[in-house]
């Protein structure tokens, strides 16, 4: 196998190279690809992939408790590791079909465990450190933890996933979207009866609506504007709408990568690197925040102007 074959069958497996940049490629998305031509030719299936990544994840949020440059190292190179694994499960289940119910929900929960831990170590590390007031942290850094993880990072991230696939369905159409909104959720939800087979499934569609019910009271003027294209051209979006949009949203498809994964986690590291992991939080509280609003500003802006352009045509 050459590199350029390797690049080109990696490539393939990418959602868009509008969204996915040259960092995914070659730290991301190429180690997953060859752990899931491994775990392919070993038979594992998806779902164990998910489980290692998520236990592996976890483990991490525990060496970042030690206050041990060597211990936190550790912790990094398993958090790639993960993240890899992460990877590594969705392209395997496309590779084999093996994609399931339980996999895609797993595959989302990955990620929460894993900084749930890693809050959690960081927090039990710097409760008796001196904190740069010059008195011990105590039940403050659980305060500041909490609103970093529970309200910054969900927000930060749904909105990032939202913009993304909204994104992915101008340039693909709804096959190449994971673009759903609560209403269908709901009406999906209900749809089910509460017995043996769907009782699972039904609670998944409840908490899956109170996610992108989030999404949608984060951007009411992309809604209007979806409601309004939607109602004119049923789906069939002129390719002249599409060009516009992806010219638009397309500047902020970096922000985008820059509110999930990669960038956080880089800071993570470089917090820890330093001794000073209360930065981590200050990161996310301030410029990731700073980030989200100012992405949410420019993509309702544009969603706004396209919306009374469509209304005076």
């Amino acid at each position: 196998m050459t590199s350029s074959t390797l690049k080109e069958r990696v490539q393939a497996t990418m959602k868009s190279e509008d969204t996915e940049g040259a960092f995914e490629l070659y730290v991301t998305r190429t180690p997953g690809y060859l752990w899931a031509l491994l775990f392919k030719k070993l038979h594992v299936h998806p779902i164990t992939v998910t489980l290692l990544s998520i236990v592996i994840g976890a483990a991490a949020g525990y060496f970042f408790y030690w206050n041990s440059l060597y211990m936190n190292f550790i912790g990094m190179l398993l958090l790639i590791w993960a993240n890899w694994y992460d990877c590594a499960d969705g392209q395997l289940a496309r590779m084999t079909g093996q994609k399931t119910l339980i996999g895609r929900i797993l595959d989302g929960f990955a990620g929460d465990v894993w900084f749930f831990s890693i809050y959690f170590f960081l927090c039990l590390r710097m409760t008796p450190e001196t904190a740069p007031w010059g008195r011990p942290w105590k039940t403050w850094i659980w305060i500041i933890a909490a609103y970093s993880g529970f309200y910054c990072h969900s927000k930060q991230c749904a909105l990032a996933d939202y913009y993304r696939n909204i994104h992915l369905y101008f340039l693909k159409g709804k096959d190449g979207s994971e673009l759903d909104n609560c209403a269908q959720q709901r009406t999906l939800m209900r749809a089910l009866p509460w017995n043996g087979k769907e009782w699972f499934h039904k609670i998944y569609l409840y908490f899956y609506g109170n996610y992108t019910q989030g999404q949608v009271k984060m951007t009411p003027k992309f809604q209007k504007f979806y409601r309004l294209v939607q109602a004119r051209y049923k789906g069939e979006f002129p390719q002249t709408l599409r060009d516009r949009f992806r010219t638009a949203s397309l500047p902020l498809m970096k922000y985008t990568n820059i509110l999930t994964f990669d960038t956080r986690v880089i800071v993570l590291f470089i917090s820890l690197a330093i001794g000073k992991p209360w930065l981590f939080f200050c990161f996310e509280i301030i410029v990731l925040e700073a980030l989200r609003l100012y992405t949410c500003h420019v993509h309702e802006k544009f969603c706004d102007r396209f919306t009374k352009e469509l209304e005076n045509e």
